[in-house]
């Protein structure tokens, strides 16, 4: 990446406003359109939003969106659809025993309305109040049921594949026990054990620092400082790790861009609460070594204008030449690139330039914001029901359709870099995901 220095958050302004009244738009747009029976929208085809029945992942980021909306433009159309859509629809997913999804889900929609109603930008009340975090403390519980433990004594939150799996994608996911503990909330096992929830994720996160990301400390023969495997695995029977593997990268031993945001984004954040917690700075050091890992490698590995290509060692790179020179070409005909990445990733870097006062990672952070917030990706045609164009689900499998299409996790994270920065601009609240 050439990371800009000429860029600001006021810079970025007009781009901003721009994408949020296109975002109306969209969300308009599906809300219109979409049924309940449908199941979640996942991506778009031929500018439609379309199901995968995979797992449920994506609604929470479908009403997490109007609610993002409404935080942006004090619209209370999107905080009605948002509001309504949480209360009827989301609670299947507060106990949804088989994913390790929660953070996604509940955070984006019970979390940000619970988070709304602390900043004073919706009014107190103490039934809804009580409504939002019940939600939240039964969903950071029940996630934490999903449980492995390693071989050194720590554990994991183990993936929708099975106790043996580990996710890079869960460092972001496991903030749904972090805002579960700070509501005082504990998980109860057999003979009434109280089991911490604060430290079950401070091992998860801890497992993924050391199991998930890469040093170039000599770990296997593609050992490169800030890689990421997509999926660890372990011996259930004894705890201990038995290789990297990847379910929607190209490799075990490539990088899966995706994945690598998860862990920029994830660590970063994560790092900003438990620098606010007494007795946790002796895990701080970990994340803040697996987050500039991660965020160096994003830069090292992207092209000029920040935007990442699906997978570092995705084979058809080869035909681009050097790739890393020039602005991202998802026209190209060999490789997509994965704006949801750019959006994700986006964030870590500039959460990370903050904590470390760090201008490198700010500016790295606000290179991929001006390219990502104008076409070709800021999806312009009121005929496309995506915010985000050129995104990638699951290329293995070949789910995706792209170039051209957009994907709820791109367009909702999209979205939260827009607040985020907006926040900054207008001397709003810090946009944190904690209560």
């Amino acid at each position: 990446m050439l990371i800009r220095t000429d860029l600001s958050p006021q810079s970025l302004a007009p781009k901003l406003h721009r994408l949020f009244e296109f975002s109306a738009k969209k969300i308009r747009s599906l809300e219109a359109s979409w049924q309940p029976s449908q199941g979640s929208p996942v991506c778009t085809a031929a500018g439609r939003y379309t199901s995968r029945g995979w797992t449920e992942w994506t609604q929470g980021f479908q009403f997490g969106a109007a609610i993002l909306q409404f935080d942006a433009t004090g619209d209370r159309e999107f905080l009605e659809i948002g509001r309504q859509h949480t209360v009827a629809l989301m609670a299947p997913h507060v106990t949804h025993i088989g994913v390790h999804d929660h953070g996604f889900n509940n955070l984006s929609t019970y979390g940000n309305l619970l988070r709304l109603m602390h900043e004073g930008r919706i009014a107190e009340n103490a039934w809804e109040r009580s409504f939002y975090e019940l939600a939240l403390k039964c969903s950071g519980a029940v996630q934490a049921m999903r449980w492995s433990r390693t071989a050194e004594g720590g554990g994991y939150i183990y993936s929708f594949n099975g106790p043996h799996s580990l996710f890079v994608d869960t460092i972001r996911s496991v903030r749904a026990l972090m805002v579960s503990h700070r509501l005082s909330h504990v998980l109860m096992g057999e003979n009434d054990q109280k089991i911490p929830l604060l430290d079950r994720a401070i091992q998860h996160i801890r497992a993924t620092a050391r199991y998930s990301v890469y040093y170039g400390e000599g770990r296997d023969a593609y050992d490169m400082r800030g890689r990421v495997a997509h999926e660890s695995v372990f011996n259930v029977n004894d705890g201990n790790f038995r290789c990297p593997n990847s379910q929607q990268g190209y490799s075990p031993f490539s990088t899966w861009t995706r994945g690598l945001a998860w862990a920029m984004c994830g660590f970063a954040e994560e790092m900003e609460l438990l620098q606010t917690m007494p007795g946790q700075d002796a895990v701080l050091p970990e994340l803040e070594k697996a987050a500039r890992a991660t965020c160096d490698f994003y830069i090292d590995h992207t092209a000029a204008d920040g935007i990442p290509y699906w997978d570092t060692g995705a084979p058809g790179l080869a035909a681009l030449g050097d790739w890393r020179s020039r602005s991202a070409d998802p026209f190209n005909g060999h490789e997509p690139v994965d704006s949801s990445a750019a959006a994700i990733g986006a964030q870590g870097l500039l959460r990370l330039g903050r904590y470390l006062k760090d201008d490198r990672y700010r500016g790295a952070g606000l290179t991929v914001c001006d390219a990502l917030f104008q076409e070709p990706y800021l999806s312009v045609d009121d005929a496309h029901q995506g915010l985000i164009l050129h995104s990638v689900y699951h290329r293995p499998n070949g789910w995706d359709d792209a170039p051209g299409e957009s994907s709820m996790w791109g367009d909702y994270h999209a979205r939260e870099l827009g607040l985020y920065l907006l926040r900054e601009i207008e001397g709003g609240p810090y946009l944190t995901f904690w209560t």
